[in-house]
């Protein structure tokens, strides 16, 4: 750490985002945007509406074709694979069920207590400071996205099940891009699918970690940890364990730099881990990870495996001319929480109204400045959050003591109820000066304790 504030703000993060900002309370959002196309923007010829095409169909691609759409954009989204079931834990903060007006039914659960679990097997009751109506949502990743397709296209976008192949740039400074794909229709006999083609005056690239917009538009790598995730399905008796419960361990044995986790479903639990630093070692973490929860989840039976590159940091380049990204394709997880479909669906949602706005609700040809007002805001508002927590993995998940630190700090009320109203509301929690200091000199001393007792551990292996 550079400071103590900065000390204190990664302490209060814990294991979820602290310097969001929450939409005002009470009522909803409005669906028509202020618009102002710039003075310079053309309009388009005929009478047309601009038209965007959305690569893609998870959170971030669903929330940008149905504003795009209500915006008075055509709009196409293309998604290869409409039952896709990505290896995510799941969670959700309070605020998102509100402002993506989610059905409460799309929760298969709702969290009240999270359990962290140290190397050394000690347990964490995290919690305590939700007020009764707060929760985290547990959400299937191919409900949710099925659920934000659905509604897209009910919007008016037009949804197609193909595979993006690739794009072709306009030759001239206004002119169109050409996208090319794999449109897979039952009817016309092609396993493959057909090879068919499209034009479009812009293109949000919503299409994950392996992003084909993302290389067409030359947006740079990234470094990715991969997930692995077993859907569990166990008896009933264990399942009411779970029932408002979700768990996090950590140490070496299940992840060098990540976490695994036992998430509730609607009638299973998710098990996983991650890992960036050691990806061919995944299965064996993810061993160790249902090892630990031996006793918890004894008598399951594996029903779905899945596997999935998860980004690190946002790609070097997230916009060329009228091409954007968004989600995961531009690399919007957070380190040590690993959490990504808010910031997924937020970014599909800001860059459609950055689009709608400077097209004057579809009447006007959009321009990168247009695109990258969308960066400009979606970094101000997120860009300290991942900091602090790249900054809180480095510190706390370099080493098996850093870790039984990490948990003994995560017992403290002052953290849970800092880390949950972030979290949750995804606003700027600001701290009390001196419950920080107080917090920063118990941090240093839960490390300081750690340390000595690995070395300590360490004598009696010799």
């Amino acid at each position: 750490m550079t400071s103590l504030s900065s000390s204190a703000a990664a302490a209060r993060a814990t294991f979820l985002p602290s310097s969001c900002r929450a939409r005002p309370a009470g009522g909803r959002r409005s669906q028509l945007l202020v618009t102002r196309a710039a003075a310079s923007s053309p309009k388009l010829p005929g009478g047309r509406k601009l038209r965007v095409a959305v690569v893609g169909g998870g959170p971030a691609g669903g929330a940008a074709a149905e504003a795009l759409a209500k915006g008075g954009v055509e709009t196409v989204l293309i998604e290869r694979k409409m039952d896709n079931c990505k290896p995510c834990g799941g969670a959700i903060p309070l605020c998102m069920v509100s402002e993506f007006d989610l059905p409460l039914d799309l929760v298969d659960r709702r969290v009240t207590k999270m359990k962290m679990i140290s190397p050394s097997n000690v347990a964490v009751d995290i919690g305590r400071t939700l007020a009764p109506h707060e929760y985290i949502g547990m959400v299937r990743r191919e409900v949710l996205d099925d659920f934000l397709r659905t509604r897209a296209q009910k919007a008016g976008a037009e949804v197609l099940n193909g595979l993006f192949l690739r794009y072709e740039a306009p030759k001239e400074r206004n002119g169109t891009y050409t996208v090319h794909y794999n449109h897979y229709d039952s009817s016309n006999g092609k396993v493959g699918g057909e090879k068919r083609s499209f034009e479009v005056d812009a293109i949000v690239g919503a299409d994950g970690a392996n992003s084909r917009v993302a290389k067409d538009m030359g947006a740079g790598d990234y470094e990715y940890a991969i997930a692995f995730q077993e859907r569990v399905k166990i008896p009933d008796d264990k399942m009411r364990y779970y029932e408002e419960r979700a768990e996090m361990y950590v140490g070496d044995d299940v992840s060098p730099d990540f976490y695994g986790w036992v998430f509730p479903k609607c009638d299973h639990v998710a098990v996983g881990t991650g890992t960036v630093t050691h990806k061919a070692d995944i299965k064996k973490f993810q061993a160790a990870t249902r090892l630990r929860a031996k006793d918890k989840i004894e008598g399951g039976k594996i029903i779905r495996v899945e596997a999935h590159p998860i980004p690190e940091h946002p790609r070097p380049k997230r916009v060329s001319g009228r091409v954007t990204l968004v989600g995961d394709a531009a690399g919007y997880v957070t380190k040590c929480s690993g959490e990504g479909i808010y910031f997924a669906a937020k970014s599909g949602r800001m860059c459609a109204e950055a689009i709608v706005a400077g097209s004057a609700n579809g009447t006007r040809l959009v321009d990168e400045s247009d695109l990258r007002k969308y960066l400009a805001e979606f970094d101000r508002l997120y860009w300290p959050t991942y900091k602090v927590l790249d900054i809180l993995q480095k510190v706390f998940y370099r080493s098996n003591a850093a870790r039984e630190a990490f948990v003994e700090m995560c017992a403290d009320d002052y953290v849970q109820r800092m880390t949950f109203d972030s979290y949750l509301y995804k606003r700027v929690v600001p701290g009390n000066p001196i419950e920080d200091i107080k917090l920063a000199v118990n941090t240093i001393g839960s490390l300081v304790r750690a340390t000595a007792l690995r070395r300590e551990m360490g004598k009696l292996t010799l």
